[in-house]
């Protein structure tokens, strides 16, 4: 991201349903369906679906929580500049 984006959102990302939420608010910004992005991501739309309700594997959390106890931060960030954009 460039040093003077303007950002859009940002999300925290604790848990892995934060990180869900943060995939479903990033989706929405971007005014994508779950079938659009499943099929970019090359993803099954069930399991996106499942990420997207905080349904995330054991390893997500465990890392997440790794690197708090480190005293990290994840944070998913939008940018303006990016909003509609979509990487192959």
């Amino acid at each position: 991201m460039a040093p003077n984006s303007e950002i859009l959102r940002t999300w925290t990302v604790r848990t892995g349903a934060d990180l869900g939420r943060a995939l479903a608010g990033v989706r929405l910004e971007r005014e994508l369906t779950q079938e659009q992005l499943a099929e970019v991501a090359d993803l099954d739309r069930t399991y996106l679906a499942r990420l997207e309700a905080g349904a995330s594997v054991q390893f997500v959390d465990r890392a997440l929580r790794a690197l708090r106890r480190m005293g990290a931060e994840v944070t998913v960030t939008l940018a303006a500049d990016m909003a509609g954009k979509l990487d192959p």
